[in-house]
């Protein structure tokens, strides 16, 4: 189901791979909604874009609730395991 629901979060710091190549990511957007391209009825949808450089800085990815779900743990399992973040 749609919510309209939308998280921002900063991504100062962080980096993104386009078609022409690596740019400074400075916000990410976060919601679930109706996909473009995935094969699925509502996929987690996360854009990772930088507004200041213009519509070609953004990666857009669309994932399935369980694969998005996986992603979550195992982002939360590396920066543990990378001693950034405390159980």
């Amino acid at each position: 189901m749609c919510t309209y629901h939308t998280e921002r979060v900063d991504m100062a710091g962080s980096s993104g791979k386009g078609a022409d190549g690596w740019f400074p990511l400075s916000t990410a957007s976060v919601y679930f909604d109706h996909p473009v391209h995935a094969p699925e009825a509502h996929t987690l949808n996360i854009d990772f874009l930088n507004p200041s450089l213009g519509p070609s800085a953004r990666v857009a990815v669309e994932m399935a609730p369980a694969a998005a779900e996986a992603l979550a743990h195992a982002i939360l399992s590396g920066i543990r395991a990378g001693g950034a973040l405390s159980e």
